[in-house]
Parts: structure tokens; C-alpha cells; sequence
């Protein structure tokens, strides 16, 4: 049974939501997909795993016109990584359409960036410095281009990234739609977007009712700071997880990284230090299960969908409410299961306390013992 809201898309469409076995749109697509198809600005915050991409994916698939040999639309995103995985949703999504796609990427191959432009794509997606020198060359053209979509928003209206934003969008005709996704939208970034876009719709989800939470359980350990590393050792060797561990800063994630690996321990590591080719490595290690467990900074991890992780670890606490949700949405996503641990100090439980109230969920207190999560009690 095909939702109404997907029953007004094309075929091609239909046919890939069937396959995709998603029962209904998530809150953001239902109010989203509508006004997108009409060719209104957005601006719209949703947080992360409550199905952005395709809130933005999916009118715009039903709109590009395959005949055409046009560039049509323009996807903007922060990180290399966000841009391939948008790649691969388009070509799944778009399967049967004959929408064409490509991708351009900072320090990638000029030469053979320019040989896809010559296949004529239909959408054309990239991190903003790339895009937009291809647009002065010349080389990508946009005078057809109807929709600019930036996705990850608040990390493209940065002072490092607007100017050339205001080009990209600039370079189009004045009747495009511009639609802008973030999982956080502060003043300054909503103010920026409001600049760039045309009476643009304001839609904000707060949280997401239809992607059932209770197949999430939170629990948490105690331990002193300094305590904290002997318990993610632990829990890598949990049977079958797959653990992403958060930690603050990149300075304690590489102290971590060489502790672990001293006591035998492979683990990926992501964060904005590492080159393009090491943070591929480290994803796909850890995508196919070369190693069980993630270290990353926030940043490095915003907008990363990674399938089948069973354990979200806040090693480092997180600095408020919206980071403890952000983090925690990596798991059980779409309906899997999955579990939430916090490691926290006497000082830290009053503070998750304090979030977990808030959420309406309960955070148990647990212990690890003889390889396993066990309850207080079973002593």
C-alpha cells in the first residue's frame, strides 16, 4: 500500500519507495515534499536520520525533465563524504528515470570532472569550492538550473563558505527555487538562508513521531574520567556491535585512537584532520566490519548515514540536549534496534538525567560484567 503522498510521485518513484519497504513518510517529507514539488523556497531543519535527503530528493526527482540535456538542479554539501552518499541516493532513487547524476569534489580530478560535464547530467552535486569553479569556467552551465539545494545548511552559511554560495546561487536565473536542509538551524544561519531565498517556508520538526523510539534503549555506565577508555575497551569487545563512539575534540579522539591501538584494539577514527583518502579508509572499514568501532568528532560525523550500528557511545558528554539527541539518532534508525551508552561521571548522571526527563525516556544504570551488559542487581 503506497502512501497517498507518494501515490501523486511518478513511477519510477513508486517503484522505488515499494522496494525500499518504508511504510510511510517521515514527518519532515510529509511536510516538505509538497511545497518542494510546488517550487517553494524552504528552509527546513529536521535532526539527523529523520529521512532529509529524501525530503529534498524526491520532489525534485519528480521534477527534472530526463529529455533534456540541461543541468537542472545543483546540490551543495560541506563534506565529501555527505556528496557521494547523496550520489547514491539519487541513483537508487532514480533508478529507471534516465536522470542522469555527477559528482564534484575538491582535490579530485579536474580532467575527468570535465568529461562527466560532457555526459550532460541532469543534477549536479558538490562541496561548494569545486561548484563554483566549474561555474566560472564556464564549464558548468547554469542558465537552466531551476533548484539549488543546500543540504547540512548551517555548515555552508559559514563565513568561510557564503561568498561563494552567494555566487553559486547567484549564477542561476532569478525565478529558481532555492531549498535549504539542516539538522540545526541557529538565528544566524536562518537569518543568512532568509537573504538567499524567496519568501521561503520556515519548516522546523522538532522530533520525529513516526521513527519509533522505544526500539532504542538508553542506559549508562559510571566511571571516573580517567576510567572511562577501560570501558569502551569493553564494549568493542561486545558480541556483534557495531559501536560509534563520540568524542569531543580531536585531541582526546587521538590520544584515544593510540591507547586503544597499544592495548590491541583496531578502531577507525573520523575527524577534520585526516585527508580525504584516510577518512575513506576509516568509513569503509568500519562500513564492512574490518573494524567494530568508530571513533568521531561531531562535526566529522554530521549527516553520515551508516547502516546496522548497534551502539552509540557518548564517551565525551555531550554539551546540551540537541547534541545528546543528534548522537543518539546514529542508531536504531528506521525501526533496528539499538542501544545509547552514556559514560558518565557523579557530576555528568545529574546532567543526563536532566536530558533523558526530557526526552520522556529511561536511562538505566548498568554494569559490564563477564563481557556483558548487565543489570545492577545481578550481582
Amino acid at each position: 500500500m503506497t502512501h497517498s503522498l507518494i501515490s501523486q510521485l511518478k513511477p519510477f518513484i513508486q517503484s522505488a519507495w515499494e522496494k525500499s519497504e518504508f511504510e510511510q513518510p517521515t514527518t519532515i517529507q510529509t511536510r516538505t515534499i509538497p511545497a518542494g514539488i510546488e517550487g517553494k523556497d524552504l528552509i527546513a531543519e529536521s535532526p539527523t536520520g529523520t529521512g532529509k535527503t529524501l525530503a529534498y530528493l524526491l520532489p525534485l526527482l519528480e521534477k527534472i525533465d530526463a529529455e533534456k540535456r540541461a543541468v537542472q538542479a545543483v546540490i551543495i554539501a560541506p563534506s565529501q563524504e555527505l556528496v557521494m552518499q547523496i550520489l547514491q541516493e539519487i541513483q537508487k532513487w532514480g533508478e529507471g528515470s534516465g536522470i542522469r547524476s555527477a559528482s564534484f569534489i575538491g582535490g579530485a580530478n579536474v580532467k575527468r570532472q570535465l568529461e562527466k560535464l560532457k555526459k550532460h547530467p541532469h543534477i549536479a552535486l558538490g562541496t561548494p569550492g569545486r561548484m563554483l569553479e566549474l561555474i566560472k569556467q564556464k564549464k558548468l552551465k547554469m542558465h537552466e538550473v531551476k533548484t539549488v539545494i543546500l543540504d547540512e545548511g548551517d555548515q555552508l552559511l559559514v563565513p568561510e563558505h557564503i561568498e561563494t554560495i552567494r555566487n553559486i546561487i547567484k549564477s542561476t536565473l532569478s525565478d529558481r527555487q532555492v531549498v535549504l536542509f539542516s539538522a540545526t538551524l541557529p538565528a544566524v544561519t536562518e537569518k543568512i538562508a532568509k537573504e538567499l531565498t524567496n519568501n521561503p517556508e520556515v519548516i522546523r520538526v522538532e522530533k520525529d513521531d513516526t521513527i519509533d523510539a522505544a526500539s532504542v534503549d538508553h542506559i549508562y555506565f559510571m566511571a571516573e574520567q580517567r576510567d572511562k577508555l577501560k570501558l569502551i575497551e569493553k564494549i568493542s569487545r561486545l558480541e556483534d556491535a557495531k559501536v560509534l563512539v563520540f568524542v569531543k575534540d580531536i585531541g582526546n579522539l587521538t590520544v584515544m585512537s593510540e591507547k586503544l591501538d597499544y592495548n590491541h584494539i583496531s578502531t577507525s577514527s573520523l575527524h577534520s584532520d585526516l585527508n580525504k583518502m584516510d577518512r575513506q579508509k576509516s568509513l569503509q572499514d568500519f562500513r564492512t566490519g574490518k573494524t567494530n568501532m568508530l571513533l568521531a568528532t561531531d562535526v566529522a560525523a554530521r549527516g553520515l548515514d551508516i547502516k546496522g550500528v548497534t551502539h552509540v557511545v557518548h564517551m565525551d558528554f555531550p554539551r546540551d540536549l540537541k547534541q545528546y539527541v543528534h548522537r543518539s539518532g546514529r542508531t536504531g534508525r528506521f525501526g533496528a534496534k539499538g542501544t545509547v551508552i552514556s559514560i558518565v561521571t557523579d557530576r555528568e548522571e545529574r546532567e543526563l538525567k536532566k536530558f533523558t526527563q526530557e526526552l520522556g525516556v529511561q536511562a538505566e544504570k548498568k554494569v559490564m560484567r563477564g563481557g556483558k551488559i548487565v543489570e545492577l542487581a545481578q550481582r
